[in-house]
């Protein structure tokens, strides 16, 4: 059974942050703490978003 334990704790902050902005730009209003009240559709959207702007961020910085 998986763990989600963060490598780096003192890191949730901004990733909060990063899912906060994240949800906000594909039309998903997040609450602070618990959301399990979002449809499947709405929480992979998020997900989405994020990896979308990780690898963006990636492929900047190799440029």
């Amino acid at each position: 059974m998986a763990k989600n334990n963060k490598l780096v704790p003192e890191a949730k902050a901004g990733l909060d942050k990063f899912k906060m902005e994240a949800a906000a730009e594909v039309g998903v209003n997040l609450k602070n703490g618990y959301n399990g009240d979002l449809t499947s559709k709405q929480a992979g959207s998020v997900g989405g978003q994020m990896v979308k702007k990780m690898i963006q961020a990636y492929e900047n910085g190799l440029k």
